[in-house]
């Protein structure tokens, strides 16, 4: 290891020793967890304070679904384990393609479940991950790396931009830390939460706020793409007795109706709940219901409002 990679870490916010921790090996359990949980209070205003940058990545995602486009994270380590997790929920959350939100890895899949150390240094191998996945210009790419400096993230955020993609960059260090991804992403996130509890282990506070920050992107991108509807998932797919439970339930309360008309609904609509509340609220049939959500981009109150006119 270089002497300016050695200067690079101990330089970082998240490799500080946090002072309230210097005791933290002769406290009691609950001593422990109580300074944990102080900690993890920072975490919420932290994102807080960086919601215009959230919003900004927001937008750029959002551009991409109405391009067809995709939304990618790539990450290493914890980091990218958490674009992993929030791209899998979003197929039974949205009932989306599994390909229209997708988690990379540094490693491939083995390392979400075995961590391989050093995969990470290769910057040229963020970038052929990604055209491996087939990148285009009408993807988002949401790099994270909570210390601001992976190569191998950077290294895919310069393919990323120079492919046209747009541009993320997610991380919980200051930006002036990470000059090297200053050119290379349209968006920068930065979250400041302070040193862990344990120096440079960021899959504790950084790692939260970074869940934070990704639940917040595919959730408003979804939400402005007609994926919710009165605060309730309408795109969802019965692919379990809880989803489907779930479907029926969705239905009666969007459409004020009992158990058994929810059901019929839904039959009726081909399992599709966005439908079956659209055949109810408006009193069509199924496909009227799919035109009219169509037309309207899939926004049920839209279709509402103006049938309602």
């Amino acid at each position: 290891m270089s002497r300016s990679v050695f200067k690079q870490i101990a330089e970082l916010t998240t490799e500080q020793i946090l002072p309230d921790a210097l005791e933290i090996d002769t406290l009691s359990i609950g001593e422990i967890l109580q300074l944990m949980s102080t900690e993890d209070t920072k975490v919420a205003p932290a994102v807080h304070a960086v919601l215009p940058q959230i919003e900004a990545a927001v937008e750029k995602v959002v551009a991409s679904f109405q391009a067809g486009g995709r939304l990618i994270y790539i990450g290493a380590g914890t980091s990218g384990r958490l674009g992993i997790v929030d791209a899998s929920e979003c197929p039974p959350t949205f009932g989306t393609d599994p390909e229209q939100v997708t988690g990379i890895i540094a490693g491939g899949r083995d390392t979400v479940f075995l961590s391989k150390e050093g995969i990470e240094d290769d910057a040229e191998q963020g970038g052929r991950d990604l055209l491996d996945a087939g990148l285009t210009p009408q993807d988002t790419v949401v790099g994270i790396a909570s210390s601001s400096r992976t190569p191998y993230v950077l290294g895919a955020l310069k393919y990323a931009k120079r492919s046209g993609a747009a541009t993320v960059f997610l991380m919980c260090n200051p930006p002036a830390e990470a000059s090297a991804a200053l050119n290379q992403a349209d968006v920068i996130i930065a979250p400041m939460v302070g040193p862990e509890v344990i120096m440079g282990s960021t899959r504790l506070k950084a790692g939260t706020a970074t869940k934070m920050i990704l639940n917040m992107i595919t959730t408003t991108a979804f939400i402005r793409c007609g994926k919710v509807y009165q605060g309730m998932m309408v795109d969802l797919k019965a692919w379990s007795e809880k989803l489907t439970a779930r479907s029926r339930r969705v239905i009666m309360l969007a459409a004020d109706l009992d158990y058994d008309q929810a059901g019929s609904y839904l039959e009726k609509a081909g399992g599709s709940v966005k439908t079956a509340i659209v055949m109810a609220l408006c009193g069509v049939p199924r496909d009227t219901a799919e035109e009219l959500l169509k037309r309207h981009g899939g926004f049920i109150r839209q279709v509402v409002k103006t049938q309602k006119k």
